[in-house]
């Protein structure tokens, strides 16, 4: 297979950087300067690159520092986020992360897709180092609501390939098309593996997988919006896949870390 040849580092003045919260100053160029370096990395041209830095005002929050990069790796989202105790030490982990992404954006990916999924290099998996759950606002039950709402295409793919898309985003669970069932499904982690669940289970109809992977036999709770958000506080999990009553389509509402929820819906 031919390779692309290392591309130039953006310039940090390219770097699009929002700060929420009490930022130090100096973290702005910090941060600008360590993600431009690390596109050098990416083999393919990097078209936008946007850097997050937040601090939380809780004083109740260990690690109250977070730092996201967002960048565009011609055409294909690379994302990456951590969080410190201190603006500094975030975005050192966040260039660990970034750094692991963007290396293998063009070698594991293109031999993920032209390859037998039980031959696939699964070095993009072990590599990844945990990352620490987003400080989370302990905001009163009362005043939560769902203020942000994705909609999109989902995407077709094989639980193999939505566990490398998940990881390489850096989020905590996928929601995906799953090609040789047809299902509304998401993937998350679990334990040393992951594990799979799906709107109308059909695990006898699942191609071959290569990374460890689970499969929840249980169809998808049915329910509305409403219900699925008490089912959220309810669990006490970090987010909860149903199918929603109306249009039978796999959903996802998860806890934001501003205490709010978020919504993740198919289009169409």
């Amino acid at each position: 297979m031919n390779r692309r040849s290392p591309v130039s580092a953006l310039d940090p003045s390219e770097i699009q950087v929002e700060t929420r919260g009490s930022v130090p100053a100096g973290s702005v160029g910090e941060a600008r300067e360590t993600v431009a370096a690390l596109t050098a990395l990416a083999h393919e041209p990097v078209l936008y690159a946007r850097v997050k830095l937040g601090v939380s005002a809780d004083p109740a929050v260990a690690r109250p520092c977070v730092a996201q990069a967002n960048l565009d790796v011609n055409g294909r989202l690379v994302r990456a986020q951590a969080v410190g105790e201190h603006m500094h030490q975030a975005i050192r982990l966040l260039e660990d992360r970034l750094r692991i992404r963007l290396r293998r954006t063009a070698r594991d990916w293109e031999d993920l897709r032209g390859r037998h999924p039980l031959d696939a290099d699964q070095e993009w998996r072990r590599s990844s180092p945990p990352r620490r759950p987003l400080p989370y606002f302990p905001r009163p039950p009362g005043e939560r609501q769902v203020v942000r709402h994705k909609a999109y295409e989902l995407a077709w793919a094989t639980p193999d390939e939505a566990a490398f898309d998940m990881e390489q985003l850096d989020y905590d669970f996928h929601l995906f098309r799953e090609v040789d069932t047809g299902q509304d499904s998401v993937v998350y982690r679990s334990g040393e593996g992951y594990r799979l669940a799906q709107v109308s289970p059909r695990p006898d109809r699942l191609g071959p997988v290569s990374v460890p992977l689970t499969v929840s036999s249980t169809s998808a709770p049915v329910h509305t919006l409403e219900e699925a958000t008490a089912r959220l506080e309810a669990s006490g999990l970090p987010f909860v896949f149903f199918a929603d009553r109306r249009t039978g389509r796999g959903n996802v509402v998860y806890h934001r870390y501003d205490g709010h929820y978020g919504l993740i819906t198919p289009s169409g």
